[in-house]
């Protein structure tokens, strides 16, 4: 305890004369601001820096919102060459735009239609579950999943299968499947970071090998319109060589049946064992209103079923399905985004109906859920809003151009391997930035441009796509990360590093069966090779670090602590 609190100081200490260093310095500078205006850091390794010390700080405080926030002011000081007034300027309203066309500053990141329509869906999708609650309807599902799994193993595999069911969207699939089993998983002594991470682990590396999914539609639209080649079909074709996508559905499933875990998360899963859920306590919002006595299972199950299908309608409406177009391209061209802001407001509203319905709420209680609902969410938007803005100053400084650069001016030379180091380059910027859209985004292109056919461009954007995954997995300043510890209601910084571990094993492995798929070229023996390399790595760790208790042997122990 003395060592963390030291350190904190340490680093509080630092940072705070960094930033006095920085204001003296910027008061004996001169900026010139004009429609050329390029920072002296932009495209060079420097353009990593403030995403690495946000990380960073992150895990060593384990406060995420000061650490994104310090490396935002990072990143503007370093694209405004640390003159503080043009930084904060550029910090907030973000005059200029990244090298996507993204605006960069926070109030721009917040007004784009994209984001604005994500941070509408989370409240919806929050006023949605608060509706469940009151209803009664997440109690009866609670009580209904009691009688019928009996198990841990049981509520983990529960909530895996439901987690693979909604592959439509990363950001639906987090917040529907923590929300949905968080009683059940609650009930069986399993830990927030385990239930995180199995929420984590079946959101993005499934949607990735979904071909119906706001992934795959963003896949698809990476491969440009004058390559001369079908991005749909590519994606289909990359699925078995997304060795990391699909060795975490191992892992996941291993580690859930055989009761191996490793790292802090069996400190998490050992104390959750004993009662505690949390480890670091209960840090998130909880309701513990159970609702309405009434309620039934169909109260919960009948608008999760309406969101589901209302997002798929709003995402293929999108693409135009209404209009002509077939149901693949309508989810090709879907906005995701749209989409699923459709999807939540037609299940609010079929909700309110069939609530005043059932008259298991009143209008009153209705109404009290939307500001309820809203505040749940409070936490994650405010991450997700500060993750957007580091994003953005990233992308002013020029990262992806800066990583584009060092790996299309070593690819030729790297062919053989070109998957293994596509792999880990696509690792290493999804993490520091985290976005793996945007990290698939700027190496597919790269890709075609060293293959423009045959086996290796498929498993070289396959490489692309599952280390683009794999950094979103890992990185704490990831969406989909942060959407996973609010679904699971789970401190962020816990998600995190009990994860980390997990991902990095299965990166590992990938990386590896990367090196070996580029000399045989087979995506179906490679594959095989690496299920069999994921399965070997995670008998060894169980053979070194054992088997948590069994049911049976917790049942016993809670028997002898009551007498």
């Amino acid at each position: 305890m003395k060592n963390e609190r030291l350190i904190k100081n340490i680093g509080i200490t630092a940072i705070l004369l960094s930033l006095i260093v920085i204001v003296v310095y910027t008061l004996n500078t001169e900026l010139v601001v004009g429609e050329d205006y390029q920072s002296k850091y932009f495209a060079t390794w420097v353009s990593l820096v403030p995403p690495l010390i946000a990380i960073l700080l992150a895990l060593v405080t384990k406060e995420v919102y000061s650490s994104l926030f310090i490396g935002i002011i990072t990143g503007a000081l370093l694209y405004a060459n640390f003159d503080l007034e043009y930084a904060i300027e550029t910090l907030l309203f973000g005059r200029f735009h990244d090298e996507d066309g993204s605006p960069a500053g926070m109030i721009p990141k917040i007004a784009d239609s994209s984001n604005a329509g994500i941070l509408v869906f989370l409240v919806l999708l929050g006023v949605l579950v608060a509706l469940m609650n009151q209803a009664g309807g997440s109690a009866a599902f609670g009580r209904w999943a009691k009688s019928h799994i009996k198990t841990r193993i049981g509520a983990q595999l529960a909530t895996i299968v439901l987690g693979i069911m909604i592959f439509v969207d990363d950001y639906f699939n987090c917040l529907t499947v923590g929300s949905v089993m968080r009683p059940v998983t609650d009930g069986h002594k399993v830990s927030r970071a385990k239930l995180a991470y199995l929420i984590d682990a079946t959101a993005a590396p499934i949607c990735i090998i979904a071909p119906v999914s706001s992934w795959a539609a963003a896949v698809t639209s990476s491969v440009p319109d004058d390559s001369g080649i079908n991005g749909f079909q590519t994606f289909l074709q990359t699925i078995p060589y997304n060795f990391y996508a699909i060795l975490t559905i191992v892992m996941m499933i291993y580690i859930t049946v055989r009761r191996v875990d490793f790292g802090p998360m069996k400190r998490h899963e050992m104390n959750a064992i004993q009662g505690d859920l949390f480890t670091t306590g209960p840090e998130m919002n909880e309701n513990a209103n159970e609702g309405n006595p009434k309620g039934h299972v169909l109260d919960l199950l009948l608008p999760v079923i309406v969101l589901i299908g209302g997002c798929i309608l709003g995402m293929i409406y999108t693409g135009g399905f209404f209009s002509g177009e077939s149901f693949i391209d309508a989810f090709a061209n879907a906005d995701a985004s749209v989409g699923l802001v459709y999807g939540a407001f037609i299940a609010i509203l079929f909700t309110f109906f069939y609530y005043m319905y059932r008259n298991v709420i009143s209008f009153k209680e209705f109404m009290l859920c939307i500001p309820k609902g809203f505040v749940a969410m409070v936490a994650p938007i405010l991450i997700l809003v500060l993750a957007w803005t580091l994003s953005g100053m990233t992308g002013l400084l020029g990262a992806k151009i800066f990583v584009a650069d060092l790996v299309g001016g070593s690819a030729l030379a790297l062919q053989a391997v070109l998957p293994a180091v596509l792999f880990l380059v696509a690792l290493g910027l999804a993490f520091a930035t985290g976005t793996s859209w945007g990290t698939f985004g700027i190496l597919i292109p790269i890709v075609l441009g060293v293959f423009d056919h045959g086996e290796m461009m498929v498993m070289s954007i396959a490489a692309c796509l599952a280390g683009a995954v794999c950094g979103d997995h890992c990185s704490p300043i990831s969406d989909t990360t942060i959407m996973a510890s609010a679904g699971a209601q789970c401190n962020h910084v816990n998600h995190v590093s009990t994860q980390l571990p997990y991902a990095l094993t299965v990166a590992a492995v990938s990386a590896v069966s990367y090196v070996i798929s580029g000399f045989l070229e087979n995506a179906w023996l490679s594959l095989g090779i690496a299920i069999v390399l994921m399965l070997g790595t995670l008998i060894l760790i169980e053979w070194k670090i054992g088997r948590e208790p069994a049911d049976e042997q917790v049942k016993e122990e809670a028997r002898q602590d009551l007498k």
